[in-house]
């Protein structure tokens, strides 16, 4: 007789899971929130140092709630996904300054801060206060559509209604974060996307998928939609007259696309480029190089981008370091978050 479905995941969780990742240690509702916001669209194997990092400068969630903005997004830089990281730094500011330093202790209250969601808010409850609640990331959606055949794109109302019913009827009432994890590592080692390793798989007995050898066709794909194409030049305006080895950003606006994040300024074009240098002394538009273009793609568009190179005189353009404009040393050793296609030009202009 086949175990039950929390059981069964539970008995291969002691031999076959993972027990030693750097939130699983030293357990705080804090360590497990950052962990789960990295984690988010973000391999564990990609988050691990980054964790440890944030870790190491914030070690609490005072210490979070108190830093700078910019040395947030700094130390997010190339995890992607930027508003995760100023969600966070704002759930800590109040958390701390209106909560008194305590997380909310059931999942409706969390769902009340920024950035945290159902599933991550079961996951703090589950993983860091030890309380009955229920997850349901793309680990688990991918596990629980595979055994149960569901049908639909998991993100689409019902079928994400559907998969919530059973993930909380099969959320045990006891050792509820030790199940919570062993989903986490059951969808993350063994039913992966692609190649699952079925053979491995404490549930094959019981899966519908497999056992109809359809586990390919789960979960069931979004409809596919062409994603459009954004075209920027972006004006990396080099201060090579006055002696100085530093670069013009901008800080982009605290919402959008790398919301509070530095970059170059940007422009449609090379005439909006000419006309950007003509109103300012020291830029010269007649120094321009362009570089090749490259891509930048998020979830609903292509950025393409084409960098253009510009000499400039800061000691005569006026443009002083203030909350918008940065003089940007090449060697980056000025601790600002920046977005990662800017990291990426910013270490081939100091070549």
């Amino acid at each position: 007789m086949n175990k039950p479905f929390s059981t069964a995941v539970l008995d291969w969780f002691v031999s076959h899971g993972r027990h030693d990742l750097p939130w699983q240690q030293q357990v705080t509702p804090y360590r497990v929130w950052v962990s789960e916001i990295m984690l988010q669209q973000t391999q564990v194997s990609t988050v691990i140092p980054y964790f440890e990092r944030f870790m190491q400068h914030y070690p609490d969630l005072a210490a979070l709630a108190c830093a700078p903005t910019d040395e947030v997004l700094h130390l997010w830089t190339g995890l992607g996904y930027y508003a995760r990281a100023r969600n966070l730094h704002a759930s800590a500011k109040i958390i701390h300054t209106e909560l008194g330093g305590e997380f909310p202790d059931s999942v409706d209250t969390l769902c009340l801060l920024p950035g945290i969601g159902r599933s991550t808010a079961g996951a703090i409850m589950a993983l860091g206060m030890g309380k009955h609640a229920s997850i349901l990331d793309g680990n688990v959606k991918r596990v629980l559509c595979r055994y149960h055949a569901v049908d639909g794109w998991p993100e689409q109302s019902s079928t994400l209604k559907q998969l919530w019913q059973i993930a909380e009827a099969a959320t045990p009432a006891h050792r509820t974060g030790e199940y919570t994890q062993a989903m986490m590592d059951l969808g993350a080692t063994v039913c992966t996307r692609s190649k699952p390793a079925c053979s491995s798989c404490p549930l094959k007995k019981s899966c519908i998928a497999f056992n109809q050898n359809r586990v390919s066709e789960f979960p069931q794909r979004k409809p596919v939609r062409k994603i459009p194409v954004r075209q920027v030049h972006m004006l990396m305006c080099l201060d090579t007259l006055s002696g100085s080895r530093q670069v013009l950003l901008e800080k982009r606006p605290a919402t959008g696309i790398w919301g509070s994040l530095w970059s170059f300024p940007e422009c449609t074009d090379m005439s909006a480029a000419e006309e950007f240098c003509a109103q300012r002394p020291g830029f010269a538009s007649e120094s321009a190089q362009i570089w090749k273009s490259l891509r930048h793609t998020f979830s609903h568009f292509h950025l393409e981008i084409t960098p253009v190179q510009l000499s400039v005189d800061a000691s005569r353009c006026g443009i002083m370091d203030s909350a918008r404009w940065l003089w940007y040393p090449l060697d980056q050793s000025v601790p600002v978050g920046l977005a990662a296609p800017v990291k990426k030009l910013l270490q081939q202009l100091a070549i």
